[in-house]
Parts: structure tokens; C-alpha cells; sequence
């Protein structure tokens, strides 16, 4: 990794259900930029690392920061990385897990706000979790982590979903 290259990296929990089959948890992201937006507002739980740091150490630390709970145990399934619009390249992995979102305990972040104010303010990274089927995941994830769910999708669909795969 160069050391101007910035990558994030995340974990992307599946489960299925009797009623919609399968399922994503993903995160609406904080903070007033976000507030009141829905579509392609929402994000993997993922978060930035540096050269020092493996990407799935960085995932199960991004994780357990911006759920509050320590990511469950389970195989990881390698989604692989894309590039987002603004250069940065994201690396997730998939695991199946049952979590609660209302058990959230977001990590927060300081910001000034309102602009120009001189105030600063605390937001959640993440104000609320949900589980979406791929449909709706994919119109509201932020682009560039769209492509997690597709292939995410593609693994089930070819059945070779978890229990295939070693964790990191």
C-alpha cells in the first residue's frame, strides 16, 4: 500500500429469512450531511486504516467502533475491493450473523457545526442499522459499496456462501 493511498475496509453481515430470503445489515451514516437522505446514504459498517494495520483487523475494528458490539464470530466470505468515486478502495468481507440493530451503540465523531459557528458537536458514525433485502440495500448503500451486495448475491445464488470459506 502507498503510503497517499487510502483504504477502508468492512464487514458486511447476511442472513436469511422464511419471509425475504436474504438479507444485509448496513448502516445509515450520521451526522447533518446525511440527515433526512436515504438513498445512497447508507454504508457497510467499514473505516479507514493504514499501512501498519491488516485490512481484516481494520474491518473487525470498524466494526465493533461503529456497531458498539464486538463483530460475532462466524467465517468470512472475501468480497473483495472496489474503488469508490473519490479514490479511496474499500475492501469487505460477508458473514452470516443474526444481530439486533436496536442493540447499536454507535461510535461518534466531532464536527463544527453549523458551519462557521466555532461549536463543535458530537454525531453517531452511524445513526440506526437495519436489515434490507440486496434490493433495497443496493438503492441505498453509497455506490461504490454497491458492488459488495452483487457479489455477495452471486456467491449465494452460486451456493458457495460460508460455509465454504475460512475467515481471515
Amino acid at each position: 500500500m502507498s503510503p497517499n493511498e487510502r483504504r477502508s475496509a468492512g464487514l458486511l453481515l447476511f442472513r436469511t429469512t422464511g419471509e425475504s430470503g436474504l438479507e444485509v445489515l448496513i448502516g445509515h451514516m450520521g451526522g447533518p450531511f446525511w440527515a433526512g437522505r436515504e438513498s445512497a446514504a447508507w454504508s457497510v459498517p467499514k473505516g479507514e486504516y493504514g499501512p501498519e494495520e491488516e485490512a481484516a483487523a481494520a474491518a473487525r475494528r470498524e466494526f465493533e467502533e461503529e456497531f458498539g458490539h464486538p463483530a460475532p464470530d462466524g467465517a468470512w466470505v472475501a468480497l473483495g475491493e472496489s474503488r469508490q468515486s473519490g479514490g479511496k478502495i474499500v475492501t469487505v468481507w460477508a458473514m452470516e450473523a443474526g444481530l439486533d440493530p436496536a442493540a447499536a451503540v454507535p461510535g461518534t465523531f466531532a464536527m463544527e457545526w453549523p458551519r462557521g459557528s466555532g461549536v463543535q458537536q458530537e454525531f453517531p458514525e452511524i445513526d440506526r442499522f437495519a436489515w434490507c433485502t440486496p434490493e433495497v440495500a443496493v438503492e441505498r448503500l453509497v455506490k461504490g459499496q454497491r458492488v459488495f451486495v452483487e457479489r455477495l448475491c452471486a456467491l449465494v445464488a452460486d451456493g458457495r456462501g460460508p460455509s465454504a470459506h475460512d475467515g481471515p
